[in-house]
């Protein structure tokens, strides 16, 4: 069948064909989370420089207790956090254990109010000693408060926690912020080694193509990723502005390290991240837990925008959505933003699409000849060749001219996908009607039929020159398959598709409606001739 197909129609299947199985594959099979299992240990030293390669390796072979990798179980809560957005908790072992997001907007897959830090597994600011017999000591020692109940609002608070062991003490002093974000100095009473952990990543949510696992921001402006199940062995990174652990839309951050800092990423169970520091005997650090809102972690240091990825696309995903908040900023309704943003898109890559369609249009015309001359030239496939290449100039088609314009789209789409994606900005953003949360999946399935009906509607207006009927019932099936896939997407995902199926028709019509005059034109001056 591929055989008897032109070019354009090849590549035209194989991106319908990408895109089906883009959001196919992830619709059908979501990613698994992880279960928690006991931590491996990896021996392999990934360093540049000697002096890191060293420092990894007088750290290589330690393990996490068994008090750290337990749930809440084996510890207290010391201290609580509340405000309006969130309550947070800290327990016995001086980690912040817990923290529940308040607002309606944030809750997790089962409605229930999202829980940034996992119950079980490493939890942020865990210390972990060198000496295996301070550390021993360390995980049966509580830490001591001076405060238990914390009610945030506009000013900060500050809690000092102390831990004395037999022949050294610990003190943590935190000072909270109502935005989310805290300040951390810690310190022992002597120089022993010891590492603070970042914490695992938070299960709030982990949709289709989005990414999870964690996140490290170097001085040289480079954002490395290890993804979840991708981790390879002991990395060690220096001069770190800051390291995540994410999800789809939170993440637990640390960040203000010295630029000496060494910033370990082992590979923990199932191979995902697991990341911590090498700490110095006085330690100044700041971090952020909670929901990766641009126009927060912006507020709070512009640099924590970094946090936010976007995978292979965030050169061009990340002004997208800077365009987008304009947009809301105009709009004042992300639902309405996705639509103008559309047809701003839209409106650039005309030029593209507009010779893309005349192209098609130019071929659609000549398909009949082409057809004679393959008949008459079938056997000679040089004078067949020759002759194909005379036609295509005497009427200035160009076969690869509607399938250029498509592939210079698809990175626009992608980019656009990953920031619709990733924009936790749309979880409880309504648009109007029915829809309420556009980062969920329309509940009466309006918009994927929608989407679907203007796909179908698209197609029949498209120029095409299928031979074969079962390419052309291929095509026809189309629709029907995407608005099976789209069915769970987000709204504002589908809102996107469907705002971009209408521009495309109307172009489609357009153009249609200037070859329909043309024609016409045509056949008016040839009749005058004759007569």
């Amino acid at each position: 069948m591929l055989d008897k197909m032109s070019p354009n129609q090849r590549l035209i299947v194989a991106v319908l064909l990408s895109v089906v199985f883009f959001v196919g594959y992830t619709a059908i099979f979501p990613p698994v989370e992880q279960e928690v299992a006991p931590q491996k240990q990896q021996e392999v030293v990934q360093s540049k420089e000697q002096s890191v390669a060293k420092a990894a390796q007088e750290v290589a072979g330690h393990t996490i207790a068994t008090e750290e990798k337990a749930s809440k179980r084996t510890s207290s809560t010391i201290v609580s956090v509340k405000n309006d957005k969130f309550v947070l908790t800290i327990d016995t072992l001086g980690r912040i254990a817990s923290k529940e997001l308040l607002e309606d907007k944030f809750r997790n897959d089962e409605d229930l109010h999202a829980q940034v830090i996992p119950d079980q597994g490493t939890k942020p600011l865990y210390i972990r000693f060198a000496d295996d017999a301070i550390n021993d000591e360390a995980i049966r020692t509580p830490y001591m408060a001076d405060i238990s109940e914390i009610d945030l609002k506009d000013q900060p608070v500050t809690v000092a926690l102390t831990q004395k062991l037999s022949s050294l003490t610990v003190t943590k002093v935190l000072t909270f912020y109502a935005d989310g974000h805290y300040d951390a100095k810690i310190s022992t009473s002597k120089d022993v080694r010891h590492f603070v952990y970042l914490g695992d990543r938070p299960q709030v949510s982990k949709k289709l193509m989005a990414v999870a696992g964690a996140l490290i921001y170097t001085g040289d402006d480079v954002v490395h990723i290890i993804e979840d199940g991708d981790a390879e062995g002991r990395q060690i990174f220096q001069d770190v502005k800051l390291a995540s652990s994410f999800d789809q839309y939170t993440a637990i951050i640390l960040y203000g390290f010295k630029k000496d800092t060494s910033v370990i990423v082992e590979r923990g169970c199932d191979d995902n991240p697991v990341v911590y520091f090498n700490a110095a005997q006085n330690e100044n650090i700041h971090g952020y837990i909670g929901p990766k809102e641009h126009k927060v972690l912006k507020s709070i240091d512009p640099m924590l925008t970094n946090a936010i990825e976007y995978g292979w696309f965030t050169f061009a995903a990340k002004p997208l959505f800077a365009l987008l908040s304009w947009l809301h900023g105009i709009f004042g309704n992300w639902g309405w933003a996705i639509i103008a943003l559309t047809f701003i898109i839209r409106a650039v890559l005309y030029p593209l699409t507009y010779k893309g369609m005349v192209s098609m249009q130019k071929m659609k015309e000549l398909a009949p000849k082409l057809k004679e001359l393959k008949e008459k030239y079938g056997k000679d496939p040089q004078k067949l060749n020759a002759m194909t290449m005379e036609m295509y100039k005497k009427h200035g088609a160009n076969p690869l001219g509607g399938c250029l314009p498509m592939l210079l789209q698809i990175p626009v789409f992608f980019a656009l996908y990953r920031t619709l994606l990733n924009a936790v900005e749309l979880q409880g953003a309504p648009w109007i009607l029915w829809i309420n949360d556009l980062s969920r999946m329309d509940p009466y399935y309006v918009l994927p039929i929608l989407m679907g009906a203007s796909m179908f509607i698209q197609q029949r207006m498209t120029p095409n020159n299928f031979t074969d009927p079962m390419q052309e019932k291929v095509f026809k099936y189309l629709p029907v398959i995407f608005t099976f896939f789209f069915v769970t997407f987000p709204s504002g995902l589908v809102l996107y598709w469907f705002t971009n199926n209408l521009f495309s028709i109307a172009q489609q019509y357009i153009v249609n409606q200037q070859f329909r005059n043309a024609k016409d034109a045509q056949a008016a001056l040839e009749k005058k001739s004759e007569k």
